[in-house]
């Protein structure tokens, strides 16, 4: 967006104040698709169109009826709405029939999940038959079995709102990686810059800042998929998305960093005629590895000068430094040996200041003493006296 452009529209808070709506409102009537945003200036946030406000405002009922499409309830107050009881509603929501569009966690950190006030009566005035008496055999099943789709339900509902929003299919790949942890996206996506690009493009979480790690953890947890088929779904998704997104244009890469897969060299290999041991991970079969698995990582990022198969990577030839900016290629300093202590010889230990081997020497003798002259038998008696001079 350009310095023109951007004078056309707002910040989302000063939206908010326009709209009349509290900042939370705005977000949420963002996600349902009530109020359309435009990119900001130079990668920023997201922005309101001077446009939008004016389309909004000029409603019928505004600012009341756009208030009431982004009114959010709780479970008690969505049974209300319905006319059912909290337990009823909850095993409702746990099948699937009530989506959930937010959550927070309360001060047990315990997961509430918020509903459209809207939807909920909506769905009340469709389905009466599900508001009393016996559940379909089908639902009793799934709560048996312990079903509970609110978290699936939750994140196809942003997951909609975040591809709406990509500008790019780039960006639509990134909100589908955002769903799978790292080892299930290693396995689609193969290519280590491709996954550094996805990650920089990746959205940030919608609960904001939190100062509990509790709270990070359960969110951060809500916010990747479990089930296996959500998890399949959600990989074929990404390699059809990524797909489109290298007709487009491939991921941005450092200079020296190049693919297994075209054939030329990756990062971190050695060619056939200067290996000496066996193949790294990450080498391709046509440099000698012989494993084929994913190129080894640069730890800054940084592609590593190749050398020749003339004789680069052979036994005493230096290897090439990382190419940093007015850094020469040397050689890297060879380890220092270790340095070995000799043990010390039988008989012998080794004395306290370490200056080497002492031989064991005998304990010194000393002479026995003179046998103790017994005492009489007399002056051995308690009490007893010896007579005095003169005394008969």
């Amino acid at each position: 967006m350009t310095a023109r452009d951007a004078a056309g529209t707002v910040a989302l808070g000063r939206a908010a104040q326009e709209l009349r709506l509290e900042r939370g409102e705005l977000d949420l009537a963002v996600r349902l698709g009530l109020v359309r945003t435009v990119p900001g200036e130079t990668g920023g946030r997201r922005r309101v169109a001077r446009a939008e406000i004016d389309r909004l405002r000029a409603g019928p009922d505004f600012p009341d009826g756009l208030r009431e499409r982004v009114r959010t309830v709780g479970t008690a107050e969505a049974a209300e709405l319905a006319s059912i009881t909290a337990d009823r509603f909850t095993r409702l929501a746990r099948t699937g029939h009530f989506s959930p569009v937010a959550f927070h966690l309360n001060r047990y950190r315990a997961v509430v999940w918020r509903y459209v006030a809207g939807e909920v009566s909506e769905f009340a005035r469709e389905h009466p038959e599900l508001l009393s008496g016996r559940l379909p055999r089908a639902v009793r099943a799934r709560l048996d079995a312990g079903d509970d789709v609110r978290p699936r339900n939750w994140r196809a509902r942003r997951l909609a709102l975040l591809l709406r929003q990509a500008e790019d299919p780039w960006a639509g790949a990134a909100a589908i990686a955002s769903l799978l942890d790292p080892v299930q996206l290693a396995e689609v996506v193969d290519d280590p810059y491709e996954r550094a690009h996805l990650a920089r493009l990746r959205p940030e979480p919608p609960y904001g800042r939190t100062d509990s790690a509790r709270a990070r953890e359960v969110a951060d947890r809500l916010l990747l998929a479990d089930d296996p088929d959500e998890i399949l779904w959600h990989r074929v998704s990404l390699a059809l998305a990524l797909d489109e997104a290298r007709a487009l244009r491939p991921a941005p890469r450092p200079a020296g960093g190049h693919r297994s897969r075209d054939g030329e060299r990756p990062y971190g290999c050695r060619p056939v005629s200067g290996r000496r041991g066996p193949g790294r991970a990450g080498c391709s079969a046509a440099w000698g590895c012989g494993d084929g698995r994913l190129p080894r990582e640069s730890p800054t990022g940084v592609g590593v000068a190749g050398a020749s198969a003339s004789g680069a990577g052979r036994q005493g030839e230096p290897r090439p430094m990382t190419q940093r900016s007015g850094a020469r290629d040397r050689p890297r300093p060879r380890p220092r040996p270790r340095r070995r202590v000799a043990r010390p010889a039988a008989g012998t230990r080794a004395r306290r200041g370490g200056g080497g081997n002492a031989p064991l020497c005998p304990p010194a003798r000393t002479a026995p003493r003179p046998p103790r002259t017994p005492l009489p038998r007399s002056a051995c008696r308690r009490g007893r006296r010896p007579p005095r001079h003169g005394s008969t």
